[in-house]
């Protein structure tokens, strides 16, 4: 990989045992190694406002996703959960010469920290710390109870593939970055659910959506293909594409507690969070319950996932179990961490960093 400056955040192709993925990277070569993944339609680009904010000496390393940004576009498969995705890191980090060196620090955005949960439990001498932007749940995204994430149907019905707007996927695919017609606007989304809030001025909204708009579509890649379910609402995940990698019939990294070795674990989460909070407007349940979705049968059969609660209580037996682990609760801020808040959260990387 070419060298990059400390302040020149940049991409270049790499080719890994698996695959050849787009890298951002900055700082010098020999510097502290610390790994970022983004999270769903975003890319490694997204990164770029807290590789900013870091010090000159951290070698950042922020990867495309396959199905994401420049990386080559190799199918998903959704029956290991993430692990696609686990392997094609674990396979970048043995190309840098990192893999199980227990010196690489990451941080892992939404879906990107559910990488890094499930890579953990997959590679467990690659991390050093781990810090967790709004993280996907240890159960996977929808369709669990409780704390301890007890699945409502044995299929995960109403995760999935098989819940999101044709039309915002067709929008995805013709790279439509208009403001048009707001309910399925791929810029307005991310306005809305995971962009910076407040802290707009600063960053360019332009470059976000072109790298939005690389999001690959399809059953292969977002979001994926479903398959009917005898429970509401009528379908279930099926074996391919992005969302099915975080249903909780393939997903589930609630295993990190029992760890032999735990790196020390920093959880990020905002108050304002639309996406990962405990009444997701991502989850069908609580659409469902909001009348956007009909047929809903109720909080009993159907009830909203507690996202928030199932990582607190995991990562509190984590805990218990030996680990490390610092909770920061960011008032007033959305699921947009990365873009709102990048010197806080160059700030709590910074805390925990191995050297």
């Amino acid at each position: 990989m070419p060298a990059a400056s400390p302040r020149a955040f940049a991409g270049s192709r790499v080719t890994t045992p698996r695959l050849t993925m787009n890298v951002w990277a900055c700082g010098p070569e020999d510097g502290v190694p610390l790994l970022l993944v983004h999270g769903n339609l975003t890319t490694g680009g997204f990164w770029r406002y807290v590789a900013a904010e870091l010090q000159d000496d951290v070698r950042v390393v922020a990867p495309d996703l396959r199905g994401y940004g420049d990386t080559d576009p190799v199918p998903v498969d959704a029956t290991r959960g993430l692990g696609d995705m686990v392997d094609d890191v674990h396979g970048l980090l043995e190309t840098l010469g990192l893999a199980g060196s227990r010196r690489v620090n990451a941080a892992g955005w939404s879906m990107g920290a559910g990488v890094l949960q499930q890579l953990m439990l997959e590679h467990p001498d690659d991390l050093a710390s781990v810090t967790l932007l709004a993280p996907l749940s240890p159960y996977g995204f929808g369709g669990t109870r409780g704390d301890r994430g007890e699945r409502v149907s044995a299929d995960g019905a109403g995760t999935g593939g098989g819940g999101v707007s044709p039309e915002f996927v067709r929008r995805l695919a013709a790279r439509d970055a208009s403001e048009l017609d707001p309910p399925t606007s791929p810029r307005l989304t991310l306005r809305t659910f995971f962009g910076p809030g407040a802290n707009a001025a600063a960053v360019d909204e332009d470059f976000l959506v072109e790298q939005l708009l690389t999001t690959r579509t399809g059953d292969d890649f977002y979001p994926g293909d479903s398959r009917p379910s005898p429970h509401w609402p009528g379908f279930a995940p099926g074996d391919r594409g992005i969302l099915n990698t975080m249903a909780p019939t393939h997903y589930d990294a609630s295993g990190i507690v029992d760890l032999d070795r735990k790196p020390p674990v920093t959880w990020l989460h905002g108050t304002l969070d639309q996406v990962v909070g405990d009444r997701s407007m991502f989850d069908l349940a609580t659409l469902g319950e909001l009348g956007a979705v009909p047929g809903w049968p109720g909080a009993e059969t159907a009830p909203s996932q507690p996202m928030e609660a199932q990582t607190r209580a995991v990562l509190a037996v984590y805990e218990a179990n030996g680990g490390r682990v610092k909770e920061v609760v960011l008032e007033g801020v959305d699921h947009g961490i990365p873009l709102a808040v990048p010197g806080r959260v160059a700030e709590e990387i910074t805390a925990i960093l191995v050297r």
